[in-house]
């Protein structure tokens, strides 16, 4: 428990001044914090290595966040697992995104548990709260995109699995939701 709470208190520093792209701009560690709850309830993750993981999971790609720093605060298990979930900054977005494909399914099973957290949370964020600026299509093509990462990946925890597919069955809903807000505007 007490890593947890480290780790909670650390992504909450890390991220403090950090906005979701959301219309209300969510406050950013509300995004670890979810990830973690979906673990925990959905996915019965009992493991605090993962959970605090999951929190900061973030931290090295849109923080000023070191692999070192992570290793120094809570050990080489925990900063393996942020670093197995860290997207490569220095290539381009639609590189980024075919190697967290094609590097989904060679990962620990602590990354790929995180990994499909993090695309439930993400997925249920853009159906409630999309993002400023996306186009529907622009919702589909993310939501396959997740996908194909969560098909990578499969076999790792059948509940979060369960959780993923049923919102992904909504992705037909991104432009109602879309019209629907507009309407009581």
């Amino acid at each position: 428990m007490q890593v947890v709470l480290r780790a909670a208190a650390f992504a909450s520093h890390k991220h403090r001044e950090q906005r979701r792209k959301d219309r209300k701009s969510t406050p950013y560690i509300n995004h670890p914090i979810a990830l973690a709850l979906v673990l925990r309830e959905v996915g019965r993750v009992r493991d605090s290595s993962v959970i605090a993981a999951a929190l900061l999971h973030d931290t090295i790609e849109d923080t000023v966040t070191t692999y070192n720093e992570l290793r120094g605060e809570f050990g080489l298990e925990i900063a393996n697992y942020v670093r197995d979930v860290t997207d490569a900054k220095f290539v381009g977005k639609d590189a980024r995104k075919r190697l967290q494909v094609s590097k989904a399914g060679h990962s620990s099973k602590a990354a790929r548990l995180i990994k499909l957290a993090d695309k439930i949370c993400n997925l249920r964020d853009i159906l409630a709260t999309p993002p400023v600026g996306w186009s529907v299509e622009r919702g589909h093509a993310y939501f396959d995109w997740c996908k194909d990462v969560v098909d990578e990946i499969r076999g790792t925890n059948a509940r979060l699995e369960k959780k993923f597919d049923q919102l992904y069955m909504q992705r037909s809903k991104i432009g109602a939701v879309r019209k629907k807000k507009r309407s009581l505007s």
